[in-house]
């Protein structure tokens, strides 16, 4: 007979998820009865669960098996009948949402704070995962918050902590808890997508050389299993793949500024002739070539204009969706294709409701997230997958099959600027002074640009008809241009602006140039019209991309 203890505790007001869930400090999360209340607050929420199965996994990021053992605990006390938790509490979030997917489970606590530093004075998250194997919808995330506002107790069982590091079956009072491979399910299904002989083919011709950068995170025992071992890619070609509780003390973000290492590799006569990097909890990518680095909105463009020559995607394409600040290079394939693009807020969660109802197949952020219906969320290394596979079949080197592509589409030249860390209330104060004049914008001229529309970006879901507002400010240009500004709900501390220039270049002998040069105007009307330095301080970006 199980112990169930009730104990009394009171609400925090700071538990309000953002774009994936609840992201602090390690220390907030220590606090006691933070991390309780939270998920308390989930199953509060939740219907219909009692004797049903639960998934559980994170990234595994310092604080990850304390907080596996509460939450076991918690499920236990609340009614769950069984939990499918990864080995030593690993599982990648596109792993977690696979096996959700699978096994048809009631949904998944995914423990992450993404592509955030770990450590014991670094970030840590959680959020919760639905039926479908993505992130709960805004309807969901907002009663949680309301919930944890309001919670005056909490349900645990008195239990030992179960053994996390043994594939198997185990008893927590009345549930099960099953741990199991956190790789398989997920290579398994990597398997069917993708044409793993042509992919062995080239990985074994002797005439091809790869890295993957998988930056102490979780992606390490997965590309190991899938590069390694089944398609047979020489030893060592995962980098840093064994996962770290701290990351090895470096930022676990696949981009320019922090996958220096891999970049390093990448460039000269004699570097590999493909790069990949993936982030903490592995549903980022970043993409490289040799001397040549792909932005994630043209690689999402890429994936589409390419999709006939993968297995998985063969059939065609029925749709295709990005986030509004990410490049529109993804509109000129599906005008190509005669398929329909979306546009939708940053969140994955804003696919969710399009894969689930066929309107789209592949969709991505900037972000450095692509993804497809094969999960609901985006997946690092199945973006890296697809992208091997493309390279077996074309027998052309990333640069070379870029360069095509400006040639057939256009090239959108795009850049994003990071501001990290700047005073949450200059930044606030910032956005709004922005929205406030958008309005007036229509029609005034920048030098060689003149405005032809300003908003605050609103979004209505084809599906289910809701309305998600004040979603980024847009300023449009008559030429095609874009300059798009965003606080990001990614971060622990302060705020991140986000700044993203955009500008379309059909020029045949323009379509190389550097888009820093090509966009140095754009980049610094978007400075002036925002008055970055005066509400931030700051004037440069902490990171380019």
């Amino acid at each position: 007979m199980m112990e169930i203890q009730t104990i009394t505790t009171t609400p925090f007001d700071d538990q309000r998820p953002g774009t994936s869930g609840l992201r602090k400090k390690v220390k907030v999360f220590q606090t006691p009865h933070y991390l309780a209340n939270f998920v308390q607050s989930i199953f509060n929420v939740l219907e219909d669960y009692q004797g049903k199965t639960l998934v559980v996994g994170g990234d595994g990021r310092y604080y990850n098996r304390e907080a596996l053992h509460i939450i076991l605990k918690m499920a236990a006390a609340n009614g769950f009948g069984r939990v499918m938790v990864g080995r030593g509490g690993i599982l990648s979030t596109p792993a977690a949402s696979c096996v959700i997917r699978k096994y048809q489970t009631f949904g998944g606590i995914i423990l992450s704070a993404s592509h955030n530093p770990g450590g014991p004075d670094d970030d840590f998250g959680i959020k919760y995962n639905t039926a479908n194997g993505g992130p709960a919808p805004e309807k969901i995330t907002e009663s949680i918050y309301q919930q944890s506002r309001e919670i005056t107790q909490y349900r645990i069982v008195e239990a030992a902590d179960i053994d996390l590091d043994t594939t198997g079956e185990q008893q927590l009072g009345d549930m099960r808890v099953e741990i199991i491979d956190p790789v398989s399910d997920y290579a398994d299904m990597m398997e069917q997508l993708f044409d793993f002989d042509a992919m062995r083919s080239l990985l074994s011709s002797g005439s091809f050389s790869m890295r993957f950068d998988a930056m102490n995170a979780v992606t390490g025992p997965y590309a190991r299993e899938i590069l390694e071992t089944r398609l047979g890619a020489k030893a060592g070609t995962v980098l840093r793949g064994e996962p770290l509780a701290d990351f090895g003390g470096a930022h676990p973000d696949p981009n320019l500024a922090h996958a220096k290492e891999l970049v390093a590799t990448m460039s000269g006569a004699d570097a590999p002739d493909f790069g990949a990097a993936s982030d903490g909890d592995g549903d980022r990518n970043m993409i490289l070539g040799r001397d040549f680095y792909v932005t994630p909105s043209d690689s999402l463009a890429l994936l589409a204009a390419n999709a006939a020559r993968v297995p998985g995607y063969a059939g065609g394409l029925a749709g295709v969706a990005r986030s509004m600040p990410t490049s529109q290079a993804i509109d000129r394939v599906a005008a190509a294709l005669g398929i329909e693009c979306y546009e939708t807020p940053t969140g994955w969660k804003f696919f969710g409701n399009l894969l689930d109802a066929g309107k789209i197949t592949l969709c991505g952020e900037e972000s450095f997230g692509t993804g497809s219906d094969h999960v609901r969320e985006k997946d690092g290394l199945w973006a890296v997958l697809f992208w091997l596979n493309i390279l077996a079949v074309r027998k052309q080197p990333v640069a070379d099959i870029v360069h095509e592509h400006w040639k057939q589409y256009g090239r959108d030249v795009y850049t994003r600027h990071d501001y990290e860390g700047v005073s949450a209330d200059g930044a606030s104060a910032l956005m709004e002074q922005l929205r406030e004049r958008t309005g007036g914008l229509g029609g005034q001229s920048f030098g060689d640009y003149t405005v032809e529309l300003a908003d605050d970006f609103s979004y209505t879901d084809s599906v289910d008809n809701s309305v998600s507002s004040k979603q980024g400010i847009r300023i449009l240009f008559d030429n095609g241009a874009r300059i798009v500004y965003r606080l990001s709900g990614t971060g622990t501390e302060g705020a991140t602006l986000r700044v993203y220039i955009e500008q379309p270049e059909t020029d045949a002998d323009r379509l190389e140039h550097d888009p820093q040069e090509t966009l140095a105007e754009l980049i610094s009307l978007s400075a002036t019209i925002a008055e970055i330095e005066k509400f931030t301080g700051r004037t440069a970006p902490d990171v380019i991309t």
